[in-house]
């Protein structure tokens, strides 16, 4: 294939920021998983653990092993959830909300480094695409399972 796929450039973009925040997460002993999943904790209120997969985009047993790594580091707590007897809570531990903050630091540099070298309206265009991209796939607009059954 010669020229890029858009699949391509995604994949290999994905790859590269995903390696870089690994790399950045190594030198403060956690992982981007856990640094995604800090951020995507409420600090005041704690965060069903039901409502974190679908957040972050997560499979229930990826998630339920980072959850389990971080309770074993101290970054998070479990707590029964008063609304629902079945349902737990996660809250940040004081040390979670310590690395929480270095995560959000490290995002903000990785967006402010981007909003330097590409234009407002590049970065508008780039939204545009990638919320045109999720529709269709959320619609299932590119591959309806239905066309590929054999009759």
């Amino acid at each position: 294939m010669k020229d890029k796929t858009i699949d391509y450039v995604l994949r290999t973009t994905w790859l590269a920021v995903n390696k870089m925040y690994n790399e950045e997460a190594s030198e403060f002993g956690t992982t981007m998983a856990t640094g995604f999943t800090l951020l995507s904790i409420d600090p005041e209120k704690g965060t069903p653990s039901t409502s974190l997969g679908p957040k972050m985009g997560m499979e229930a047993t990826s998630l339920s092993r980072t959850l389990k790594t971080m309770e074993s580091k101290g970054l998070i707590e479990r707590k029964p959830n008063p609304e629902d007897g079945r349902g737990v809570l996660i809250f940040l531990t004081d040390f979670g909300r310590q690395k929480r903050a270095l995560s959000k630091e490290k995002v903000l540099t990785f967006n402010e480094a981007i909003k330097t070298n590409v234009s407002s309206e590049e970065l508008t265009n780039f939204y545009k695409v990638a919320e045109i991209i999720n529709n269709m796939i959320s619609n299932k607009q590119i591959y309806n399972k239905k066309e590929h059954i054999l009759k």
